[in-house]
């Protein structure tokens, strides 16, 4: 019995080394993967770091894109409000437009009427262009392609160019009705107060009579005097002071 007794504390002592060096290598590989798993746990820290401040970045772009975007935005309703106002505007202008339309129409065809009148009247001064304008104007007034504004800028150039006539020195050659024969001949305007005429050979002159309506002969004095007022027409000459006769009846002199 007691030699069974030693063999078996014999066997104690000789496993205990194992038994104890079990639980320090179970302990090792405990604390190794509690070493990995804290490796592991401060990788996904680190990683959710680094995406936490990404994600910090892209909300500060965002929001500043967000802030310029609200900027913008109230720029382009100022810009509406505004476009607005042009285009309330804009339709009380046409509105307008269609009230004075039916104002300048009738009054472009009396000014028309007018200005045949005064052409007829007046001096023959550059009768065939006078007569010529004023029929382009009235067939101008049934063109549907020509806006009211061209209709009525054109005739207040053709009463600019009469207005013209009565206060410049121009000369021009034209026909003239003499004794019921017509020449070709030079025509010298100043203003409305003279008006003359002389051959192309520059051997006869005309006045113009108001009072009569005719053409009346000059001497060849007087011919000689108007030579001056032709060169001067011309730009030929410098200016120097006429001797001419006036085409006014008595009552304008």
């Amino acid at each position: 019995m007691k030699q069974i007794k030693s063999a078996v504390v014999l066997c104690a002592l000789m496993s205990s080394p194992m038994l104890a060096a079990e639980p320090l290598a179970q302990s090792q590989r405990v604390e190794s993967q509690a070493i990995d798993a804290a490796k592991r746990s401060q990788d996904t820290i680190d990683q959710s770091s680094d995406r936490a401040f990404e994600l910090q970045r892209e909300i500060e772009i965002l929001m500043q894109e967000v802030e310029s975007l609200e900027v913008y935005r109230d720029h382009l309703s100022r810009m509406i409000d505004s476009q607005q106002l042009e285009i309330d505007s804009f339709h009380q202008q046409l509105d307008e437009i269609g009230a004075t339309r039916q104002g300048v129409v009738p009054l472009m065809y009396r000014m028309l009427a007018a200005l045949e009148t005064h052409i007829e009247n007046d001096r023959p001064i550059r009768s065939a262009a006078r007569a010529q304008r004023l029929e382009q104007l009235n067939a101008m007034m049934a063109q549907a392609d020509v806006s009211d504004a061209e209709k009525y800028r054109r005739i207040l150039e053709a009463y600019q160019i009469e207005l013209d006539y009565g206060s410049k020195l121009g000369s021009y050659q034209g026909e003239l009705e003499v004794a019921g024969e017509r020449l070709q001949v030079e025509q010298l305007y100043l203003g409305r107060a003279v008006l003359l005429a002389r051959s192309l050979d520059q051997q006869q002159y005309w006045t113009w009579d108001q009072a009569s309506g005719q053409w009346q002969a000059m001497d060849r004095a007087a011919g000689l005097k108007a030579d001056q007022a032709y060169a001067l027409a011309r730009q030929s000459a410098a200016p120097s002071l006429l001797e001419l006769p006036v085409s006014l009846k008595e009552a304008q002199q």
